[in-house]
């Protein structure tokens, strides 16, 4: 019996998402995580590729926006990384600080070394990242999606409620002068934007140069409320200076 059209492609979607959350993703990996064959895989990538939403290599699939960069290597992987170390800086001690369900943001976690941190996140994947200044971690709990790791739904919003960060670390699906924040993710949407508000002292956006001019579904965060953004160099230097112009503080990491 052939597999519904709807399953097939509900599991086509979670590709593409976990393939544009981490840049480059193997089809061995992709097998074990739906509990279904290589060869199943690799025609869901080629359906994929067809449709020009991602581009398939040897043994895996990239993100369209790692078309044409470098020799194997992942450029964006180290800009990320490079963003996540930068925004660790900013994490002094006894901060308490909330990080969303975003991979650049949780990179941070490897790269803080200040002592008697709070990190209070909707991030399942926390659990299996380094975590060297043994910082506490507080899970909101909620509706887990599994594919992603984030955790969802009235549970982790009623739980947030009761909590508030010195200092919040966002990553985001797109960033735009003229839209703000956005994301993909519906049921991120509130999350996030209570992660903004539940600070007391300052916002960080986490975005590498992919994320601008890209508009996502939806707004998480509007372009007035906006002060912090850090990127890398090679975020188009025009819609870092219309930032800048609207009052945001944009570190450029080189």
């Amino acid at each position: 019996m052939k597999m519904s059209r709807s399953i097939v492609n509900s599991r086509r979607e979670k590709v593409l998402e976990i393939v544009r959350e981490n840049g480059d993703v193997t089809v061995n990996h992709l097998a074990e995580k739906f509990q279904v064959s290589p060869l199943t895989i690799r025609r869901d990538l080629q359906f994929l590729e067809d449709h020009r939403l991602l581009e398939r290599f040897y043994g895996g699939a990239r993100n369209n926006n790692q078309v044409g960069e470098g020799n194997g290597e992942n450029p964006r992987l180290f800009r990320k990384e490079k963003i996540a170390r930068y925004a660790a800086s900013l994490v002094e001690d006894g901060d308490s600080i909330f990080i969303n369900t975003s991979s650049t943001a949780l990179a941070m976690v490897k790269y803080i070394t200040s002592r008697n941190v709070t990190i209070i996140t909707n991030n399942g994947n926390i659990i299996n990242e380094k975590n060297p200044s043994q910082a506490t971690v507080v899970l909101l709990g909620g509706e887990l999606r599994y594919v992603k790791g984030a955790m969802v739904g009235d549970f982790a919003m009623n739980n947030l409620t009761q909590v508030t960060a010195r200092k919040s670390f966002m990553g985001c699906g797109g960033l735009c002068p003229d839209t703000g924040m956005t994301t993909e993710l519906l049921n991120e949407v509130n999350l996030n934007q209570m992660m903004f508000e539940r600070v007391s002292k300052a916002s960080y956006i986490l975005a590498d140069c992919s994320k601008f001019g890209k508009r996502s579904s939806f707004v998480s965060c509007p372009p007035e409320l906006i002060a912090n953004i850090i990127t890398d160099k090679d975020a188009p230097m025009q819609l870092v200076r219309e930032f800048r112009e609207r009052g945001a503080w944009v570190h450029q990491v080189d």
